[in-house]
This record gives structure tokens, C-alpha cells and sequence, in this order.
């Protein structure tokens, strides 16, 4: 058997390769293939990689920096456990997910040429939960259901990049906290600049988007979100608005705000077009 392979068996009596490496008393899994051959260059590669320091992160793009033959070809050893090995190589941690540790930081990477940036704060988690990657949507497994990365930073679903959220550098990729700007953090509310003033604009969408009004802080915007939404349904529309959560509010102060709050009369009027609505009962004194 060639060095760093061994056998294994399938369930169906078929026969494969394993491939392993040890470095620093800890013994590595590399992975399974189909033949001897290919398991004994991945562990060819795996030893460039911890013996040539010349193969560095930045390298791993090209796909050839890990033969040791020098030659072009493609390489066998997974992206990721490349990763997983130059970390343990050069910073003396060993993760099971490809993460690699910088001054201050850490990087993910999805892909060789795919790197997310995390806060050192979220090491733990990231180092127990496999980020992947589908239609452009980054998500984790957590008790066999599937969370957006994106909630762990407050941005909502749904959510539109440059409108809703914005990158501070401009990487989508870069998610640090000091690099993600929450423009709001309730659902159908706008953060807006008029006349030097922030001010905050909330909007609702039932066929088409109609303006609640814009309003002085963030939470009343919400609150009169959730104003309209109720209005809405008491009009009759089967829609599920999602509900805002204003918790810096108590009680008695979102009570108080709720039933001061004016809503826009175009969007009352809309209200009222509604068949079998009593506009008269239902909408006079919302606004």
C-alpha cells in the first residue's frame, strides 16, 4: 500500500481509499477516493503543504502549487483541507472547517477564491458550524434547520443589499461588524437624509409599495408599520405582514405611540376601496 493510504469498505462490499496524514502528534483525515493513486497524492500534497512554506493562503487558487511533481495538474486534496492544514501549519490550531487565522481576524473560505471575513468573536461558532453556499445565499445548519448567516449580524430576510444594509469597504464578503451598516432594523423601514436630518420612512407592500409616512426615530417608523399592517387586515387583505418588534419600547409607551402614530391618507384611501370595508368605523381617526 502506498504511504498514506489505507482501505476501506462500502456497505455494498465495494472497496475504497482512505487517505490520512499526521503532523505534530495529531492524526489528519484527508479524505476518501476511488483509488490508491489518488489517495497517495493527496497525501503527497498534504506533506508539500506542511513542509513547503513557500505554499502559502494566496496560493491556493492555482491549481497546481500543491503537486509535488511541479507539473501542472489538478490537484486531489480538497480546497478546504488545504485551508485546514495551513492554518494548523502556520498559526498551530487545528479547525475542521477551513478556516484560517489572521492578526485580529479570521478567514472562511468557501472556495480558494471565495474568502468571508469574520470578528475573532465568532471563532467558536464558526469553527463548529459548516457555512454553505446555495443561490448565492450563505447559511448555516443548526439542529438539522437552516439559518442565514445574515440574521447573526441583524440583517433581516428579505433584506436588500445597498438599501436595507449596506458593506462599509464595499466587500460583500467582509463580515465584521464595524463593516456592516444596518440602515434600519425593522422590517419595511428606510433610513433617509432630508435637509442634512435623518429621518426614517416606512413603507408597506400590498400590490405595489404604498408610503406609511417618515417619522423621527427608527422604532416609531416600526411602529407604524405594524399600525398600517393591522389596518390591513382589518380591511380585509390576507397577507402575512411580518410584525416589528420594538423592544426598546415598554407596554405602555408602544400603546401610547401606536395610537398617536399617524399613517398617510393615500394609503387610508386605499383602505377604503376595499370592498366591504367601513371606512367610516375602521380608518376616520388613524391619521
Amino acid at each position: 500500500m502506498l504511504p498514506g493510504v489505507s482501505t476501506a469498505t462500502r456497505k455494498n462490499g465495494s472497496i475504497y481509499y482512505r487517505s490520512s496524514i499526521s503532523y505534530h502528534s495529531k492524526h489528519i483525515s484527508l479524505g476518501s477516493f476511488s483509488t490508491e493513486e489518488e489517495a497517495a497524492l493527496a497525501y503527497r500534497e498534504a506533506s508539500a503543504i506542511l513542509a513547503d512554506h513557500s505554499i502559502d493562503i494566496h496560493s491556493l487558487s492555482d491549481h497546481s502549487c500543491l503537486h509535488p511533481d511541479g507539473q501542472p495538474a489538478k490537484n486531489v486534496l480538497p480546497a478546504e483541507k488545504a485551508v485546514v492544514l495551513l492554518n494548523f501549519r502556520d498559526n498551530g490550531l487545528y479547525f475542521k472547517n477551513p478556516i484560517y487565522l489572521r492578526k485580529g481576524y479570521f478567514s472562511y473560505f468557501l472556495s480558494p477564491s471565495t474568502e468571508l471575513k469574520f470578528d475573532i468573536d465568532d471563532l467558536f461558532y464558526y469553527s463548529s458550524h459548516k457555512i454553505q453556499q446555495r443561490q448565492g445565499h450563505l447559511f448555516v445548519s443548526d439542529y438539522g434547520m437552516q439559518y442565514s448567516i445574515n440574521a447573526r449580524y441583524g440583517i433581516r430576510p428579505y433584506a436588500v443589499a445597498g438599501r436595507d444594509y449596506d458593506f462599509a469597504n464595499g466587500d460583500p464578503f467582509d463580515y465584521r461588524y464595524s463593516n456592516i451598516i444596518i440602515n434600519s432594523r425593522f422590517h419595511g423601514v428606510l433610513k433617509i437624509s432630508r435637509g442634512g436630518r435623518v429621518l426614517y420612512r416606512a413603507r408597506i407592500h400590498i400590490n405595489g409599495n404604498y408610503l406609511i409616512g417618515t417619522y423621527p426615530t427608527e422604532e416609531k417608523a416600526a411602529v407604524a408599520y405594524n399600525k398600517a399592517a393591522d389596518l390591513a387586515k382589518a380591511a380585509g387583505i390576507r397577507k402575512n405582514f411580518p410584525e416589528n418588534y420594538v423592544d426598546v419600547l415598554s407596554p405602555k409607551e408602544y400603546a401610547e405611540v401606536y395610537t398617536a402614530i399617524r399613517v398617510s391618507a393615500r394609503f387610508l384611501n386605499y383602505l377604503k376601496q376595499i370592498p366591504g370595508t367601513d371606512a367610516a368605523d375602521t380608518f376616520t381617526d388613524s391619521h
